[in-house]
């Protein structure tokens, strides 16, 4: 029998009820407030809280306190990229940021998936797919990125855009949906 943790690395409809994921949480819950809560005039802490709690941090790449995910494990971030204050990875599938990257404040990375149906939603039922954020992109303070995005490279998403489905490289995207509004030369 496949556990529910399977099925949600799988991409496939869980129940997050299992003690593994329960403790996937809890781990990923501590190092995030061990950075959130590191002193300023310690980076050392914090980027070794980081390293502890990402799947990869890349070189140079910086990310401003308060951040929140759920797993952490599953996000991948390449070197010299910045995350801005608030960010939240909802890293239920795995999250892939590329190098040179700079994500705004209030930025949401949202990996999850629910229901329609009011009845699998309200029996917790979920899943998730993917996001990824190519090399030199920038998202906007306050940007959403969706469920199975992926953001092409050199793209710039404009504040308060929310991205509904993928977007090509060298391009400017803004609105709720994003559109594409500008090609990058």
């Amino acid at each position: 029998m496949t556990s529910m943790r399977d099925r949600m690395l799988a991409g496939e409809p869980y129940i997050a009820n299992e003690p593994e994921i329960i403790a996937d949480l809890d781990r990923a819950a501590r190092l995030t407030e061990r950075f959130n809560t590191s002193p300023a005039s310690d980076p050392q802490e914090r980027l070794a809280a980081l390293r502890e709690l990402l799947g990869s941090l890349g070189e140079d790449t910086w990310i401003r306190p308060p951040f929140h995910c759920d797993y952490g494990w599953q996000v991948h971030i390449g070197p010299r990229s910045f995350v801005n204050f608030n960010a939240v990875f909802l890293d239920v599938a795995r999250i892939t940021i590329g190098a040179d990257v700079q994500i705004g404040p209030n930025v949401q990375l949202l990996t999850p998936t629910h229901p329609v149906e009011p009845g699998p939603r309200r029996d917790k039922w979920e899943a998730a797919k993917p996001i990824t954020i190519g090399d030199n992109a920038w998202l906007g303070g306050g940007a959403i990125v969706l469920a199975g995005v992926t953001v092409g490279e050199n793209t710039v998403v404009g504040a308060g855009a929310v991205v509904t489905r993928d977007l090509p490289p060298n391009v400017v995207a803004v609105g709720n949906p994003a559109r594409v509004v500008r090609t990058l030369e």
